[in-house]
C-alpha cells in the first residue's frame, strides 16, 4: 500500500526546481554543465565547450590582426609621397616602427603615439597619470628611452608638470614629428623594410 505523503513532503514536491543562487549584478554565471549549476564540475562536455570557444576566439583574433596588418599596394606606394600618410595609417606606423627599431630610435614614434593618446583624454586623474608616465618614459634624463628635445621645450614641460593638461606635450610632439619626418623618413623609404614590402605587394598584384 503506498505510503501517504506528509505535509512536508507535499510542500517539497510543490516547490519549483531551483538551479542555484540568484546571479549577482555584474557577475555572469560561469559555464555550467547539465548537472552542476556552480560551474565547478570537470565533465568532458563542459571542458570541450570551453576549449572550442577559446579556439574560436583565438582564431578570430588572429584573423583580425592579420587583416589589419595588410596594406594595399596603393597605400604602400602612397607612403613614399607623404610622411603624413604613413603616420595616419596604423599599418604604416607599424612598418615605420619596425624600421625605427632597427635604428634604435623606436622611442620617437612611441612618444608621439603616447602624446596622441593623452590628447584624447578628458578625465583629470587620467591626464595626471598619463602625463607623468610620458615624462618618466620619454622626457626624464634618467630614462633609457629619452627623446631628443631642446632645452626650451624641456623647460616648458617641467613647468607644466605642476598642472598637467592633455596638451602639455604638444610642442614636444611636433618637435619629434619633425625629427622623424626630416631624419628617419627618407632613410625609411630607402630601407629594406619598405623596399621589400613594396616589392612583395607588386609581385602579388602581378600574380593575380
Amino acid at each position: 500500500m503506498p505510503r501517504s505523503l506528509s505535509g512536508v513532503d507535499m510542500r517539497k514536491r510543490q516547490q519549483p526546481h531551483i538551479e542555484g543562487p540568484p546571479q549577482a549584478p555584474g557577475h555572469p554565471r560561469p559555464n555550467n554543465c547539465c548537472m552542476c549549476w556552480c560551474g565547478c564540475c570537470k565533465c568532458l562536455w563542459n571542458e570541450d565547450r570551453m576549449e572550442h570557444s577559446e579556439r574560436a576566439c583565438t582564431k578570430m583574433d588572429s584573423i583580425e590582426a592579420t587583416e589589419e596588418q595588410q596594406p594595399t599596394l596603393d597605400e604602400v606606394v602612397a607612403w613614399a609621397r607623404s610622411f603624413e600618410l604613413v603616420m595616419r595609417s596604423s599599418e604604416g606606423r607599424e612598418i615605420f616602427r619596425e624600421f625605427l627599431r632597427s635604428e634604435y630610435s623606436e622611442e620617437n614614434l612611441l612618444f608621439w603615439l603616447a602624446c596622441e593618446e593623452l590628447k584624447k583624454e578628458t578625465d583629470p586623474t587620467a591626464i595626471d597619470e598619463k602625463a607623468r608616465i610620458i615624462y618618466e618614459d620619454y622626457v626624464s634624463i634618467l630614462s633609457p628611452k629619452e627623446v631628443s628635445l631642446d632645452s626650451r621645450v624641456r623647460e616648458g614641460i617641467n613647468l607644466s608638470l605642476t598642472e598637467p593638461s592633455n596638451l602639455m606635450y604638444e610642442e614636444a610632439q611636433l618637435q619629434i614629428y619633425t625629427l622623424m619626418h626630416r631624419d628617419s623618413y627618407p632613410r625609411f623609404l630607402n630601407s629594406s623594410v619598405y623596399r621589400d614590402l613594396l616589392d612583395s605587394k607588386r609581385s602579388s598584384c602581378l600574380d593575380t
